[in-house]
């Protein structure tokens, strides 16, 4: 409930917001097809495939008297720490030369919005960590409310980072925040048309520190979004014809 009330905050204020609505009055109707079959698919689908399909299948797979039994704050960090460092890798991944066609489609939007956060080639999915980690410690843990916790703020931290909303560089707000989270300033470097790496974390930008990726700026880019000569149904399903 908490990350659809955030998708609805983020878009009252983009609304509101006169570039940001003049923004979303530009937009293609492909760009409103793929973004909302993208929300549907990571926002509705995935979270039941995860709580029906692969949480059976961890409890075919696994144990029974699987009961782990953790303190709140572990589980906690488990879905807001440890699973973020193993995204970290997992979008690294994702920008492969082996994996790259399957998540380009995400780097097409030339805007950050909210609306197209979910934007990706649909089988991109399945291969997004989440989706598979989170439905195994779920099954896992005894008691999962505070790991389903992180895993809601986790969402709600990418709609925010995939916006324009965001504290005025140099606010207090802004260097309290930067200090350790990936904002959207950040994020928006990373799908800068000029470079479409570095950046990778979640929400965590100590990942790129540690490994040397991270690009630090306080403002936006110029341009956003790459160019790709597909259809629209290629983007969705096949996105490996030129």
């Amino acid at each position: 409930m908490g990350v659809f009330f955030t998708f609805a905050i983020l878009m009252t204020l983009t609304v509101a917001n006169d570039r940001s609505f003049a923004a979303l009055q530009t937009r293609t109707y492909e760009d409103w097809i793929l973004d909302a079959v993208g929300l549907f698919f990571q926002g509705v689908l995935i979270p039941i495939l995860q709580l029906t399909v692969v949480y059976q299948l961890c409890h075919y797979l696994l144990p029974s008297d699987r009961a782990l039994l953790v303190p709140p704050v572990v589980a906690f960090f488990l879905s807001f720490v440890f699973v973020d460092y193993i995204y970290y890798w997992n979008h690294r991944l994702l920008h492969s030369r082996w994996l790259w066609r399957l998540h380009v489609v995400h780097h097409t939007s030339t805007e950050m919005n909210v609306l197209s956060t979910s934007r990706n080639t649909l089988w991109t999915s399945f291969l997004i960590i989440y989706l598979w980690v989170h439905a195994l410690f779920i099954y896992l843990l005894q008691d999962p409310t505070w790991y389903i916790a992180g895993v809601s703020l986790s969402s709600a931290l990418d709609l925010w980072r995939h916006s324009t909303i965001t504290p005025i560089p140099n606010s207090w707000l802004y260097r309290w925040l930067s200090t350790l989270l990936i904002v959207p300033q950040d994020h928006a470097w990373h799908h800068a048309s000029s470079s479409v790496c570095g950046n990778y974390g979640a929400n965590f930008k100590l990942w790129d520190r540690m490994h040397g990726t991270y690009y630090k700026s306080d403002r936006f880019p110029d341009s956003l979004g790459v160019k790709i000569n597909l259809t629209l149904t290629q983007k969705l399903v096949w996105p490996w014809k030129n």
